[in-house]
């Protein structure tokens, strides 16, 4: 199967694939928007900000790595956090992962990032292999007890990078002028 890319380069979503590969298409396009919207840029543009909102982009990747973690080690799994996540006093600070990016590199933030995609594509391989899109997830991450399933996880990653994209659009272009989709 030969994947298309933008002139971007990212992976253009199957036109007339299955459920499966239409999710993880439109998921994997939505991560390579981030990839390309924080390409090349310094530690000092990582961190800034625009208009009155504190969202740095560098806060972004490290959020976004966080959740890669949490959804596909963590809920589908139920596997425990591994660091940077697992010694994080959430309690004292619930936003960490956006404060302490402003202490990374942009090295240590995108190999963070990256490591944490990969390591959410090989826990999704991992799940397929014994089950399908409807699979339960193995930790009930609400209190109530209830779990959802593959599919929705996948679902709700769509959603979590295009919302953050939309941020990234407007920090990139206050960084440098970088438009586009």
């Amino acid at each position: 199967m030969t994947i298309e890319l933008d002139e971007q380069g990212r992976p253009e979503p199957p036109m007339a694939g299955d459920e499966l590969a239409t999710l993880v298409g439109f998921l994997e396009f939505q991560r390579a928007t981030l990839a390309w919207k924080t390409d090349g840029l310094t530690a000092d543009q990582l961190n800034q900000t625009t208009a009155k909102s504190a969202m740095t982009l560098g806060g972004l990747l490290k959020h976004l790595a966080y959740v890669e973690q949490q959804w596909f080690h963590v809920v589908l799994h139920d596997r425990e956090p591994l660091e940077p996540w697992a010694s994080v006093d959430w309690k004292a600070d619930n936003d960490w992962d956006w404060h302490s990016a402003a202490d990374d590199t942009p090295e240590q933030l995108n190999a963070l990032w990256q490591d944490e995609v990969d390591r959410a594509r090989k826990a999704t391989a991992e799940a397929l292999e014994t089950g399908d899109l409807g699979q339960l997830v193995k930790r009930a991450p609400w209190k109530d007890g209830r779990k959802m399933n593959l599919r929705w996880i996948l679902t709700h990653m769509i959603e979590e990078y295009s919302r953050h994209n939309g941020h990234a659009d407007l920090l990139r272009e206050a960084i440098d002028g970088q438009t586009g989709e």
